[in-house]
Formats: structure tokens, sequence, C-alpha cells
């Protein structure tokens, strides 16, 4: 009996994010408790990997950070490659309202945080921590509505969340690279090319793409470019169909419960641990904890409502089939929760050494409140229906 309920607990929409929440909220327990110190220890856990002369040591949180979240942007590439190819971003007209919203929704919590920001020293480098978007957290509050929601406002938020973790992904190659290794990127470049060649020849086994995937993962890792970005490589790498099989389905079908069961969690658990005794409410009226709350509360709704409306007022798109500006403005509100992209991010901003945990405060709580006022701005919308 308790196996059966555990299996149609994992099989509803909303499971995933109902266990990132929870792994999270055993993070705040654990640091603010007396096992605190077990669970920074736990984290700053060296671990090492050596092949010859190849070195990777890191602690444990950034090998979750770096290895474990390069399997979810691989899963973002397979379901950027398919939505492309096949799904709602395959034509221009859909493409066009979820892709404006969503370069609205980067731009209007950028823009809002620096204003917040300016003048204060070492700031403006966390712009892109309100930027992003949660698919699974703000998918998972959706399904809670279940089909009181319009499936296609489902769709336009899955289409903008796609186009707004491509947007991170960008925004992590351009602003957050350190120092570069021309070797080490040279590398990866040929191991690029090899997933390329694997892709046109319609080679559909899997084991090749993941065994040069790794290969390219390790060569990015050390060229300075963040590791995850070889993640959306691989992905973007799968073919969609060979010869009446499609193995981006099927890697994107088998990745699916690790990513929404074991690496979102984990990354939560790692990242959301934030120790609340040392902070006052003085250091959350800091500009940068201000930037960054308002910003995914108040500038990613802004930025997508605003856009959505002016594609909408000049003909160039309309409003997703049986949808209001009632519901818009709920799943506006939804796209503000950040919380693992918003926090991996907040780890590139703000690096292990200096990483401010009030930052992770502001992410939380501006990510909480988008989540529970698009939720009750949804639920009006239906009482208001009747």
């Amino acid at each position: 009996m308790l196996l059966k309920q555990a299996s149609r607990f994992f099989e509803l929409e909303a499971a995933g994010g109902i266990v990132i929440c929870a792994a999270g909220a055993l993070a705040l327990i654990l640091a603010n408790s007396a096992l605190g110190p077990l669970y920074a220890w736990l984290l700053d856990l060296p671990v090492a990997v050596q092949i010859g002369h190849l070195v990777i040591a890191k602690p444990l949180v950034l090998w979750v950070n770096d290895g474990l979240m390069a399997i979810f942007f691989m899963q973002v590439g397979l379901e950027l490659k398919r939505e492309v190819r096949r799904g709602a971003l395959s034509r221009p007209a859909n493409a066009a309202l979820p892709a404006i919203a969503a370069i609205g929704g980067m731009a209007g919590p950028a823009l809002l945080y620096l204003t917040i920001t300016a003048g204060s020293q070492g700031a403006a480098r966390g712009w892109a921590i309100p930027t992003a978007t949660d698919i699974a957290f703000a998918l998972g509050v959706l399904a809670l509505l279940g089909a009181r929601v319009p499936a296609s406002v489902k769709t336009f938020l899955l289409a903008l969340a796609i186009i707004d973790d491509l947007g991170a992904i960008i925004i992590i190659a351009a602003f957050y690279t350190a120092h570069l290794s021309t070797v080490a990127l040279a590398i990866a470049g040929i191991g690029v090319v090899a997933l390329a060649i694997l892709n046109l020849t319609g080679i559909s086994r899997l084991a090749p793409y993941m065994l040069i995937g790794l290969c390219v993962w390790v060569s990015v890792l050390k060229s300075g470019i963040h590791a995850t970005l070889a993640g959306v490589i691989v992905g973007l790498a799968i073919p969609l169909d060979v010869a009446g099989v499609s193995p981006l389905r099927r890697l994107e079908h088998a990745l699916h419960p690790w990513v929404a069961f074991v690496v979102l969690p984990v990354f939560a658990f790692a990242n959301a641990g934030v120790a609340l005794t040392d902070i006052g409410l003085k250091d959350l009226l800091d500009p940068i904890q201000i930037g960054i709350g308002l910003g995914l509360l108040v500038g990613k709704q802004c930025g997508v409502l605003v856009t959505t409306w002016a594609v909408v007022r000049f003909g160039l798109a309309a409003l997703p089939e049986g949808a209001n500006w009632r519901q818009m403005h709920g799943v506006a509100l939804l796209t503000g929760i950040g919380f693992t992209m918003s926090l991996f991010i907040g780890t590139l901003a703000f690096p292990a050494d200096g990483y401010n945990p009030d930052v992770r405060l502001a992410v939380l709580l501006g990510s909480l409140v988008s989540g529970i006022a698009g939720f009750l701005v949804l639920r009006g919308v239906q009482r208001f229906r009747g």
C-alpha cells in the first residue's frame, strides 16, 4: 500500500517541486540546528578524482554545482531542441510571445536590481541572480491548480521558462567566465566536433555521446568556462530522430526522474542551508538583498507583463488560447520563482570564498512570495469565474 501511494506521488506533475522544496527546507533546518557544523562539514568535504596527471579536486558542494547540475543543463538542452524542432517553439508565430516575454522577464529584474544597488561596491556582479526562473517549481505550482488553468497557459510558461534558461546559459558563458585556458578550450572544441559528427552520421546509441560528453565536461571545467555549459552542448547534440527512433526522447525520458528527484533536490539541499542566527534586519535591508528580492517579485512580473502587453497591443502575437490578463498576471508572478537557478547564478556571482548567505535568503524569500502570490492570483481567477 505504501509503495503504491509513493508511486502515485512521483507520478504527480507537482511532485518534483515538492521534493525540491522539502530538500531546501531540510537544509534550512539542519543549518540552524545543532547539526549545523556537520552540515557545513559535509558541504566542504574535499573530493578528488585523479587519472594520471589529470586531477579534479573540489569540495563536495562544487561537485554538486559543477557536476550534477551539468546533468540538469543537459536536460535543458534536450528540451530546448525538442521544443524548437517539434514543440511550442517550432513555429515563429507561437514562439514570438514567450520569447519576447522571456527577454522582458530577464531585462526587468536586471534593471531593477542595478537601479537599487547603484553605488554599492561589488554589487553589480549579482545583476543576473533575479533574472532566472525555476521550471520545476513554476510548473509545479501550476500543476497544483490542475485543469483549472488552460493547457495553453502551461505551454506558454514552459516555453518562456525554457527560453529563460537559454538566456541564463548565455549569461553564464558571457559574464561569469573567469580565466580561460586555450588548451582546454581547444580539447573541448574537438569534443564538440566529435559530437557533431556522431549526430550527422546518424548514430543513435547514446553511449558514444555520453563518453565524449564526459570528456567535453572535463575540458570545459578546466577551461575556465562553467562546466554546466557542457551539459547543454551534449543535450543539443543528441539526435531527435534516427531511422524511426528518437534518441533524444529516450534520453529525456530516462533523465527526467533523476533530475526531478535527485539532481535538483540535492542541489537545493547543498545551497539552501542558510544560517539565520547572524542575520538581522539590517542585513536584509542591504541593497543587494533588496535588489534580488524585488527583482524576483516585482522585476520579473513587470518585465513579463509589459512585454506581453506590448506584443499583443501591436498585433505581433495573441494571448494563449483561452487565457485572460488575470491569468497572464499569475503566470508572470510565477516566473519570479528563481530558486535553484537563482541560487546557482548566485554561487557564480558571489563565489564560495565570499558568498554572502544573505543573498541565498533573498532568493528564497523572493521566490516564496512570488510563488504564493502567483498561486493566489490564479486561484482568484477561478473563483471569479465561478
